[in-house]
């Protein structure tokens, strides 16, 4: 895989590169290679996360598959008295207003049956996000639920399970970086998908 030359590789941590076959581009969000990944023409595309950019260009790249962008994941916050639940809840939707989770994220305040606990603040977001989330909440400070649970099977079981959701928040990033599908698409051709100079 040849890689394109890159005015400042550093700023590139975080972001994707995305292997078409006959050609790699560099500087993908998320949403973006979900946007490829969905697509007919790109579905077979690679994917690669880019954990660490060295000034000269050299770079840690960690495979990601596609099912990855096609998923969700999730945080499940369990306590026993409600009161402490609903203060998990808030505490979030606060939190959120000082310093933004990394991307657009589901909250729910629910009493799922069987779970043996009162209440639950689920947090549920896209998966390929779920690095980012956990240092969100490191970040934050926050520590919820006398339980934690997470993971994309918790999130199909959660949505089985038909909870009763008591309160519901959406969350957003500050700004998304994401370009629109339509951009995207257009410009599959170019190596450098964004300068970071």
């Amino acid at each position: 895989m040849k890689m394109p030359e890159l005015e400042s590789p550093e700023k590139y941590g975080g972001l994707y590169v995305f292997d078409f076959g006959d050609q790699v581009a560099v500087g993908y969000t998320a949403d973006e290679i979900a946007v490829l990944l969905e697509s007919q023409q790109y579905a077979d595309g690679k994917v690669y996360r880019i954990h660490r950019a060295m000034p000269d260009g050299t770079m840690e790249l960690q495979g990601v598959s596609r099912e990855t962008f096609l998923k969700e994941d999730g945080l499940f916050f369990y306590r026993s008295d409600p009161d402490l639940a609903e203060q998990d809840f808030q505490a979030l939707v606060h939190e959120a207003t000082g310093v933004p989770p990394p991307c657009r994220m589901k909250l729910h305040l629910a009493r799922i049956s069987g779970a043996g606990y009162e209440l639950c603040t689920v947090a549920i977001f896209p998966a390929e996000y779920t690095h980012d989330v956990s240092n969100w909440l490191n970040r934050i400070g926050y520590e919820g639920g006398d339980l934690v649970e997470g993971g994309p099977s918790q999130v199909t079981d959660y949505y089985a399970a038909g909870a009763t959701v008591i309160r519901r928040q959406q969350l957003w990033p500050t700004f998304s970086q994401s370009r629109p599908a339509e951009e995207v698409l257009a410009t599959t051709h170019l190596a450098v998908q964004r300068k970071m100079a």
